[in-house]
């Protein structure tokens, strides 16, 4: 191999890999689409105006949709029923999906204060349905539209315990826990997004999802300090700082990137 790269550096095809990038800003979004569900949330609205801020025409789609200076629609993403001709009716009304973002969080009202000796299988299976299984059956239908268009970016908005084992001494002090069914949810997303990316990847979709640590959002000080003192940067992510990750993801920057779990998590 030469000192310059190797063979591939000398390669004919070197200059022709990526010319849709050549002189382009690689992180606009301009005349581009995007959905974010539970796009009026903490993490949801950060990601929201991340892709509107790089140029995209951006919708949040909640089941309740409260006034806000967001662009918000109607549409309940962990309702699964008839999810193609909901599908084809958003994009129809609304324009095609250049990037979906699964971010909605719905939950059971037993959720926080669920612990494995006191889970039942209720729980376990209404969460399960509405958080993994929602966020999967839609992004199969979303991956199926985008594949007839020939290109689009999912980005599924995942966790940290999606890919690595809870430490629960960060609630210590805390009447805190993470519920039992979060990590069966997160892992189930991550790798059914790898899924995805290797199915829908010869059609030109991308499917990955961001792992982000902790969020900053009020929680007692106790957890905040053990979360401080366990993490490299020792603090808590800004919700603000995901989006920029996610618009990665949806761009021309991240055109070889799929199935990818980016960890968005401080050096945790």
């Amino acid at each position: 191999a030469a000192s310059d790269g190797g063979a591939f550096s000398g390669s004919p095809f070197r200059n022709q890999l990526a010319p849709h990038l050549t002189g382009t800003n690689m992180f606009s979004l301009n005349g581009k689409t995007a959905y974010v569900t539970g796009g009026l949330g903490l993490v949801g609205g950060a990601i929201f105006d991340a892709l509107q801020t790089a140029g995209a025409e951006t919708f949040a789609l909640e089941p309740t949709p409260s006034d806000t200076s967001r662009a918000v629609l109607e549409f309940d993403a962990s309702d699964t029923d008839a999810i193609g001709e909901r599908l084809a009716s958003l994009e129809s009304r609304y324009g095609a999906a250049d990037v979906w973002v699964n971010c909605a969080y719905p939950r059971t009202e037993d959720w926080s204060k669920t612990r494995p000796e006191t889970l039942t299988a209720e729980s376990w299976r209404t969460n399960v349905d509405l958080q993994m299984n929602s966020y999967c059956l839609f992004s199969t239908a979303v991956a199926e539209a985008m594949a007839a268009r020939g290109s689009g970016s999912i980005i599924n908005v995942a966790s940290i315990y999606g890919v690595t084992g809870a430490d629960f001494g960060v609630y210590s002090g805390t009447d805190m826990m993470l519920p039992p069914a979060y990590a069966a949810i997160k892992g189930g997303i991550v790798n059914y997004t790898r899924y995805l990316a290797s199915y829908y990847g010869p059609k030109g979709v991308r499917v990955n999802t961001i792992c982000p640590g902790g969020v900053a959002d009020n929680q007692p000080q106790p957890f905040v300090d053990n979360y401080a003192a366990r993490t490299p940067m020792r603090r808590m992510a800004e919700a603000s700082e995901l989006g920029g990750p996610v618009v990665f993801l949806a761009s021309d920057a991240a055109s070889y990137v799929t199935g990818a779990a980016l960890m968005v998590d401080g050096g945790w």
